[in-house]
């Protein structure tokens, strides 16, 4: 029986080293929210944004169906290794940005891998991370340009990492780790 492309072994040891890699910028973006938080929560979203990250490189690299989802797993359980106070955040958090990157890609039939793609996701993330997290925090009791900044930041966060994670992923693809079989 043939194993399915997006789950052959050199993916799932691809989308493992971007998941290590990531969770631990994860795990290190979890101790920081902290801090943030309480002291400026107007800031959150800068933070929140990070955790984009393992889904662009995963599919800016491997241009597949799953490996956003799959590396942001990995990426949650090293976090949570690391930080176990927050390993339902962790995994939440992943399986929400996952899905939402997931489904981006899906609506194009996994075709479609400009940048532009990417942003699109990001804020989409962004929108919906600001929705629920601005409602748990009661961004309500901001002054209304303070709300403005705070919503600017969950949009802009997100964004801002996916282009650091397109440049992560076109540097891994110029070193040949995205390599084919056919030489692609």
């Amino acid at each position: 029986m043939a194993q399915h492309p997006s789950l052959s072994t050199r993916v799932l040891l691809t989308c493992a080293a971007i998941g290590v890699a990531t969770g631990l910028l994860s795990a290190g973006a979890g101790y920081l929210s902290v801090a943030v938080a309480a002291g400026l929560p107007l800031f959150y979203g800068l933070i929140l944004g990070a955790h984009v990250l393992p889904g662009v490189v995963a599919q800016a690299l491997l241009r597949q169906a799953w490996v956003a989802l799959v590396t942001h797993l990995i990426a949650a359980l090293v976090a949570s290794a690391l930080a176990p106070q927050w390993t339902p955040r962790f995994l939440g958090t992943a399986i929400l940005i996952g899905g939402i990157q997931e489904g981006v890609a899906a609506l194009s039939r996994y075709r479609r891998w400009e940048p532009w793609r990417f942003i699109v996701s990001a804020l989409v993330i962004g929108a919906v991370l600001a929705a629920t997290i601005g409602l748990a925090a009661d961004v309500g009791q901001f002054p209304v340009g303070a709300q403005i900044v705070y919503l600017a930041l969950f949009l802009v966060s997100p964004a801002a990492w996916t282009v650091v994670g397109l440049a992560i992923a076109a540097a891994l693809r110029r070193a040949g780790v995205a390599r084919t079989r056919t030489g692609g």
